[in-house]
């Protein structure tokens, strides 16, 4: 059975036809026995490919495909990364559903044109970066703040190859979130050192990201 209704693919299709320019390829991990939502997740990212020819999915087992997982940085699932330009930082863990599917969709459309919405200003300071940073966002589904925190480290790993960038499920991974104690959402942790809560706005959230560095 479908995920996406009728009515929803005929919009997704037409935001796709609009905002796609270059190939971009979904790579999916899920296991045999699968976990909770990687059926769904799964198919997601096969409804999307079915509505734009510029998007191709790829799946493995997290464990029969332990090579690729190593190779994507990928320890849990499910996951998508977005692959866009060989950029492989940019990466959902747990399904991304309600507000984060519109988030998922805007970051397929970046990765396709190579552009982002940050400013000038914050891109080239993102550029200099010259250490590896791994951000790591945890939402909820019906957290209408989330994606803006999310979009804003996706778009800082699309244009710096040295970052990762992950939204985190909190209610699938609750162990995870138990561990960064995770009280409210959006809350990101920067290279496991730094953290913050809130959706703030891109030159500060770089501030976090260069205060983890120093």
């Amino acid at each position: 059975m479908p995920i996406l209704e009728e009515k929803d693919r005929r919009k997704v299709s037409e935001m796709l036809s609009k905002g796609m320019k270059e190939n971009v390829k979904l790579v999916v991990f899920t296991q045999e026995f699968e976990c909770d939502f990687c059926k769904e997740t799964r198919s997601i990212a096969e409804e999307l490919s079915e509505l734009n020819s510029k998007i191709s999915v790829e799946t493995y087992d997290l464990t029969k495909d332990s090579e690729k997982a190593k190779e994507y940085g990928v320890e849990r699932i499910p996951a998508i990364v977005i692959v866009g330009n060989g950029n492989k930082g940019v990466r959902y863990f747990g399904i991304p559903s309600g507000y984060e599917f519109s988030g998922l969709l805007e970051d397929i459309m970046d990765a396709s044109s190579r552009k982002t919405h940050l400013s000038e200003e914050t891109i080239q300071k993102v550029k200099s970066i010259d250490r590896d940073v791994h951000i790591q966002v945890f939402v909820t589904p019906t957290c209408p703040y989330c994606p803006r925190a999310v979009r804003t480290a996706h778009q800082m790993a699309m244009i710096n190859g040295r970052i990762k960038a992950d939204m985190v499920e909190s209610i699938e991974f609750p162990e995870l979130a138990n561990r960064y104690e995770v009280m409210a959402v959006p809350k990101i942790v920067i290279n496991e050192k730094v953290s913050f809560e809130g959706a703030l706005p891109e030159a500060e959230f770089l501030e976090y990201v260069l205060t983890a560095l120093s």
